[in-house]
């Protein structure tokens, strides 16, 4: 789509866009690897004459167990054996698109479903289907598949028991599929799955008609079921970007310039050109948002990182060259001054507050924060000595892009570049960025016909992230007679990340305004009479991006901590004021009375090691997920210690509840970090952490137990992977009120002394 038609469409009165309905147009048949014992009636099944199952995926595997989840809705509508079930990357295709996602980022409450609220996300759902961007974020995948890839699986499963119903001269109605094996009216009349694929002969017409099941015929879905990927990563076989090994492969490692966004003025490179082991020396400028750096190219990682250490650099002044953390947190409670732009409103909460004679007043702040994913940022590239295609194997959240940023810096068209999608070592939307795949394609244009890998260190990994938006929030709330919330007004500010995003990475406009802002703050079910959500936008030239759970990360902290500290001023029960508030969302009452029920609210709780231990409460809905979580937390010799946290989710319909009580320990666990200790200071435009010393996470030792107890639903599946991570900073903060009598509203949470 062009870029004139995307900005007619958002802004214009209507929109009409011609395409066949989402489930056709869906399950038209693609490019992929072929194989000739093979049948693919359409994108995203095919089917073996061995038997096999092949589910193939559009989605990048980074731990979050999404290819288990997806098998487990093709071989449900199939009524396949799970030893039949086998995976196989997508290649990129606009079938591949997420439509879920972007659809999901307008900025309107789940409560709004008015007309112009509806229109947007149809409009915005037809316009992701045109363009198809492959991506895997924003906890989407699972959403993102439930129809089309359940349908593939359903015409694949009828068209079988089409050709099983011929053979044997009966009607459809009368084959039975039960784990694989289809089954006629007479004990005679059975077929194994490689049998009836063969009968479909080479060219097959998928079956006209096609029924999905209903909820109550599952028999897969729903039941806990071992992810498909432990087997080769717990012996070593699963391949992740660094364990990519090409044939004459080369390694490179950069010095960065110690300024984010700095380039290259200078480079001295005799010393490292002598060094044994090394090939090479390339000047690599900023790409995508990335730094300027100079790149050592060696025969090993050691000998590259050596080389990068010898050489003599110096870099241009960039923008960051005289920003400070203090003067941006500065700026940004400047900026609380404005109103910002309005995503909730309701009411009269300016003159109900200013006629109010009780009134609650609280700023919260919360700083930038690092991916820090286990597996540092890697690209391998091979660009062929003809000049005229290139491989890529990168582990990226959006394969598509990447292709599109490789092909760029090489001088190619994108269907000269083939992409190798590998294991991800977490992702948290760090590799939504392309940057590193510029920067290895770069320097593997300077040896053509060998593959590079190019690896940052950790160092260079922490101090050129683009990292989670530092933000600022003001609260006022005006309580009346009985304590409850009369008017609730709250203001944020800082950087909105869309509207870089989408330029250094898409080449298209960030417009309108940015939901990532704001979300966790106007987007929560909370019923307030009067109240204004706004939030201020500043541009600072410190480079954000995603981060697990975006906006609601930090909205979720501030928002749920005021309104604990309205409970505890109305002297009334933190878990019971909540409640009071949702009188017309029975969903979030459910989840909230279930999570008192499962922690033992209310109950008192003994002492650990001497010390006192008290129960905190966060409720928070993200990605169309509801969780409530309850933290016990102590303090000895001034150390937070976080002992049980008991997590209930609302999900929609849990395709696999062990792989969602999974995401819920890995979310408290990357959320304990952030509250606890997580935070990125700038100096002078140069990053102070570099590593794990100084920017730490949650050992094992400092784990908490995590029970997660899944509600039970029949809608459609929503978000897992994020959703667990805003809740467990304010509960944790709540708790730490109740022991210490600090309201601490500044993260990472600090007791003074």
């Amino acid at each position: 789509m062009q870029r004139r038609t995307f900005i007619a469409a958002m802004v214009g009165s209507s929109f009409l866009v011609g395409c066949a309905s989402p489930a056709r147009q869906q399950l038209r048949s693609t490019r992929f690897k072929a194989d000739p014992n093979q049948i693919a009636l359409n994108g995203w099944v095919k089917v073996g004459r061995d038997g096999l199952i092949t589910v193939v995926m559009g989605k990048s595997d980074m731990g979050q167990g999404v290819h288990t989840a997806l098998m487990m809705l093709a071989a449900e509508e199939m009524d396949a054996d799970w030893a039949q079930m086998r995976w196989d990357n997508a290649p990129i295709d606009p079938l591949y698109g997420n439509v879920a996602a972007m659809a999901d980022g307008v900025p309107f409450r789940p409560d709004d479903q008015g007309t112009l609220a509806r229109s947007v996300r149809w409009v915005m759902t037809s316009v992701m289907r045109q363009m198809g961007l492959m991506m895997t974020g924003g906890s989407s995948s699972v959403k993102d598949m439930w129809v089309p890839l359940r349908e593939a699986a359903a015409v694949t499963r009828a068209t079988l028991v089409q050709a099983a119903a011929k053979h044997w001269g009966v009607a459809p109605e009368q084959v039975r599929v039960a784990r694989g094996v289809f089954k006629g009216q007479t004990s005679t009349q059975t077929l194994t799955l490689g049998e009836v694929v063969a009968l479909l002969g080479t060219s097959p017409q998928p079956a006209a008609h096609y029924r999905l099941k209903a909820t109550s015929e599952f028999k897969l879905i729903g039941q806990p079921q071992q992810r498909d990927d432990v087997p080769a990563k717990s012996n070593g076989a699963a391949v992740f970007g660094m364990d990519v090994r090409p044939p004459g492969l080369l390694f490179a490692a950069l010095r960065l310039s110690p300024v984010r966004g700095a380039e290259v003025a200078s480079v001295n490179d005799s010393a490292a050109r002598a060094m044994p082991g090394v090939q090479g020396v390339v000047v690599v400028p900023p790409m995508h948002g990335g730094s300027g750096a100079v790149a050592v190219v060696a025969n090993s990682t050691w000998a590259a990182m050596q080389g990068a250490r010898a050489l003599e650099v110096t870099f241009k002044d960039a923008a960051m060259s005289s920003v400070s953390t203090p003067q941006l947190m500065q700026t940004l409670n400047k900026a609380l001054e404005d109103d910002g732009f309005a995503y909730w409103k309701a009411g009269d909460a300016a003159g109900v507050l200013q006629k109010s004679e009780r009134v609650l007043k609280a700023t919260y702040s919360a700083p930038y924060l690092a991916h820090a994913t286990q597996e540092p940022m890697n690209c391998t590239v091979q660009y062929n000595a003809n000049g005229q295609s290139a491989t890529v194997w990168a582990p990226t959240q959006v394969p598509g892009l990447a292709r599109r940023a490789a092909a760029k810096a090489l001088g190619l068209d994108e269907e000269q570049v083939q992409v190798e999608l590998t294991y991800l070592g977490g992702g948290f939307g760090r590799r939504l960025e392309v940057d590193i795949v510029a920067q290895a394609a770069a320097v593997a244009k300077a040896f053509a016909g060998k593959p590079v890998q190019l690896v940052w260190s950790r160092e260079d990994d922490m101090r050129h992230d683009f990292y989670r938006p530092a933000c600022v929030s003001k609260f006022e709330a005006a309580l009346d007679t009985s304590g409850q919330v009369a008017a609730w007004r709250n203001t944020s500010a800082g950087q909105a990340i869309v509207p870089g995003f989408l330029p250094r990475t898409t080449g298209l406009p960030g417009m309108g305004p940015d939901k990532t802002t704001a979300e966790g703050a106007f987007d929560q079910a909370y019923e307030f009479p009067h109240v204004r959500v706004g939030h201020v936008t500043v541009d600072l030239p410190v480079p954000v991006g995603f981060w697990r759970s975006v906006g609601h990360s930090h909205q979720a902290f501030f928002k749920e901590s005021f309104l604990d500290e309205c409970a505890h001023a109305a002297k009334q029960d933190p878990l019971a004021y909540r409640l009071a508030l949702l009188k017309n969302h029975p969903r979030q009452r459910a989840v909230l009375e279930r999570v008192a029920k499962e922690s033992g609210w209310g109950q008192p709780l003994a002492p650990i090691d001497g010390a006192a231990v008290a129960r905190g409460v966060a409720l928070h809905e993200s990605f169309g997920s509801v969780v409530a979580q309850v933290a016990e937390v102590s303090v000895k010799d001034g150390e937070i210690r976080v002992h049980r946290v008991t997590c209930v989710i609302d999900c929609g319909l849990a395709i696999n509840p062990l792989t969602i009580a999974q995401q819920m320990e890995g979310s408290v666990a990357m959320g304990l970090s952030a509250a606890l200790w997580g935070r990125i200071d700038i100096d002078k435009g140069q990053v102070q952490q570099s590593n794990f010393h100084d920017y730490p996470v949650l050992r094992m030792a400092q784990m908490p137990q995590v029970t997660t107890y899944v509600m039970t639903s029949g809608e459609p599946p929503e978000g897992v992977g994020e959703p667990g991570l805003p809740p467990i900073a304010p509960a944790v903060a709540n708790a730490l009120f109740v022991l210490s009598g600090q309201r601490l509203r500044e993260l990472p949470l600090q007791l003074k002394s």
